[in-house]
């Protein structure tokens, strides 16, 4: 009998037992709670020491301190041609405080913009400084002599920054290192001339120029804070200083934000659909989550209290070779006391732990909440989705110190609202609508501050996508 002939022979002969598709009918199904692929390990929740902010808002006071300006200049950009916010030459130390929009929109117009490809030198060493320059995009490398005669990296300057100010107080500045492209540039450059010419017709900026001193009359330390005077060392009778510790007139404040939604569920799932998993309580379940992620997602990236903006330009680094390497990741650390921890997208993670692999280092793991977590010089690398990834296969990685004792970063919550289910986060009745509609009002309250500058630093510009 051939093959075909034995399978009609099967099939022709009456069934013997139940089937599978209609033993299912009688068959009680597992099932699983419902799944949700946007929750993520959510570190930064986790590991951020949260203040009990009463009131909704907190107060960081500081001792007083002589920094104006957050150091960078902001640009707009029309095609091809870029041009530097007039307001935005307050930035320059020669014309902080100077505030005559129509004379700055002039001085804004006399910046010419150039352009240079990777390799490039825009100031010379030794040279005369008659300009300045406004990086409008790119990096630029600051080198100058080591002290055995080598070139050294003195620092690297990207999007926003300025160099060459000096060439508007001292008509006899010198270069006093090499400025070189690392990558394509565009440039603005200001003569000094073209000042000087505006400044003969505005009074209040000549004025402004004459009285502009670079070396402050304040005694401050080295972080601008205004000092405290001392003696040490002497001896005998001498007059001892008097002092008094300083304190900002005007703090800044960080109100809590907010994140809400309104769950809705129709009362006959509520009453008829609730075994054996509570629908109303998977419902909420998955909303918290999201409320969550929403809430990383925010002190992350919000412009107003998120970490990556709320960065001083000082504390800000570029990669020295574009990707994440130990020597970047040491720089980052250099620049702050007691590091906590370090955040990056995992796409960056594993860009630097390919630089470890070409330099045959494995980076230490340390046992976390039952997760094996990456470390450097001792410090926990958490991943972070929240982080972005630009256009251009570019992120940043978050260096800080944590916790109030420690003068560092603290997230910011009011715990005991009505309705809490969590600290500051609550789940409100809202009632029944005429559609037998129960409505749910879940908002949490949220924050972070960053006590002192130096608790937070970002390295910025790390390319993820170089394999080689």
């Amino acid at each position: 009998m051939s093959v075909g002939e034995e399978v009609r022979a099967e099939q022709d002969q009456p069934q013997q037992s139940l089937g599978t598709a209609a033993a299912r009918n009688l068959a009680t199904t597992t099932k699983s709670a419902p799944q949700m692929q946007e929750i993520s390990s959510r570190w930064l929740l986790r590991m951020l020491p949260w203040a009990n902010v009463q009131g909704g808002t907190y107060r960081v006071n500081r001792r007083l301190t002589y920094t104006v300006g957050d150091g960078r200049v902001t640009f707009v950009k029309t095609g091809d041609q870029v041009a530097v916010i007039p307001a935005e030459l307050g930035e320059l130390p020669a014309l902080r405080a100077y505030d005559d929009l129509d004379v700055l929109g002039e001085i804004a117009q006399r910046c010419q913009q150039r352009r240079f490809a990777p390799g490039d030198v825009i100031a010379e060493f030794g040279s005369q400084a008659d300009e300045v320059f406004l990086l409008a995009h790119g990096k630029v490398q600051k080198i100058g002599t080591g002290p055995y005669g080598a070139d050294a990296v003195l620092g690297v300057l990207a999007d926003g920054a300025y160099f060459g100010e000096q060439a508007l107080h001292d008509p006899d500045a010198i270069w006093e290192y090499t400025a070189r492209a690392v990558t394509a540039c565009t440039v603005l450059a200001l003569p000094r001339r073209d000042v000087e010419q505006i400044a003969d017709r505005a009074a209040s900026l000549r004025d402004h120029l004459q009285q502009y001193n670079p070396v402050p009359e304040q005694r401050s330390n080295r972080y601008g804070e205004k000092e405290i005077d001392l003696a040490a060392g002497h001896s005998g009778e001498p007059d001892i200083p008097h002092t008094f510790v300083d304190y900002e007139a005007a703090p800044r404040e960080y109100e809590l934000s907010i994140a809400q939604t309104v769950l809705r569920v129709h009362t006959r799932v509520a009453d008829l659909y609730n075994q054996p998993m509570n629908q109303t309580e998977q419902q909420l379940r998955l909303t918290v989550e999201a409320l969550k992620e929403r809430q990383e997602h925010e002190l992350i990236n919000n412009r107003d209290f998120g970490l990556l903006h709320n960065c001083e330009y000082d504390q800000r680094l570029q990669p020295h070779d574009g990707v994440p390497s130990p020597d970047d990741m040491d720089e980052l650390l250099s620049r702050r006391r007691g590091s906590k921890l370090f955040l990056a997208h995992p796409r960056a993670i594993a860009a630097f732990g390919r630089e470890c692999n070409k330099r045959g280092l494995v980076p230490e793991s340390i046992d976390i909440a039952g997760n094996r977590i990456p470390t450097w010089r001792g410090v926990p690398i958490f991943p972070c989705s929240k982080i972005p990834i630009t256009d251009a296969r570019t992120t940043s990685i978050i260096c800080m110190r944590t916790g109030e004792e420690e003068q560092g970063v603290i997230g910011l919550r009011q715990a005991g609202i009505p309705d809490e289910i969590e600290p500051s986060l609550s789940v409100r009745f809202m009632g029944i609508n005429e559609q037998a509609i129960i409505k749910y009002l879940v908002t949490a309250y949220y924050s972070a501050a960053v006590l002192v500058p130096d608790a937070l630093g970002v390295l910025e510009n790390v390319e993820i996508g170089r394999w080689r």
